[in-house]
């Protein structure tokens, strides 16, 4: 039989880093808000951190950006493709370019480089400069808390505020 742990006794192995590093809350802001007022539409960014969060196999993130994309009213099936993005026919050529990249950036290619130029070539045909630079931005700054999600496991589900250890 298998046994569940209830919410309640549910804690992350580390507490809020903001808590520790303050500033990373002003960082993180001033990057939603600059990607906020970028080239590249919301939805694709979502859709862009759902991959990569995927990617990194953390159900935190995973869930965290799902309960984003569904409060903006994104379709369940675009949401549950991303997983299957290559073949799912649900995805904007611009999309399936952002969401190629974040899987180029996110795993390991041990043949080559991870983006390639004929990558980067599709890409920029696609993309100007500035939203080349807001997707990589957009990557950078959801990987940076790839690891805050792995290391410390903050709890699915739970407002920043109640998911981490006290």
């Amino acid at each position: 039989m298998t046994s569940t742990i209830e919410p309640d006794e549910l804690k992350s192995r580390l507490p809020d880093p903001a808590e520790l590093f303050p500033e990373l809350t002003a960082l993180s802001g001033a990057l939603v808000k600059a990607l906020g007022d970028g080239p590249i539409p919301r939805t694709t960014i979502s859709l862009v951190q759902l991959r990569a969060a995927q990617l990194a196999g953390s159900t935190y993130l995973t869930v965290r950006v799902t309960d984003e994309l569904r409060t903006a009213g994104e379709p369940e099936r675009r949401i549950t493709a991303v997983a299957t993005w290559a073949d799912a026919p649900y995805f904007t050529a611009d999309e399936r370019i952002a969401l190629e990249l974040v899987e180029a950036v996110m795993t390991p290619n041990p043949s080559g480089e991870r983006v390639s130029d004929e990558l980067f070539a599709r890409a920029s045909a696609v993309y100007s400069d500035e939203a080349l630079w807001t997707l990589t931005v957009a990557i950078g700054h959801f990987s940076l808390f790839v690891p805050v999600a792995l290391i410390g496991k903050p709890l699915p589900g739970r407002p920043p505020g109640q998911n981490y250890r006290k």
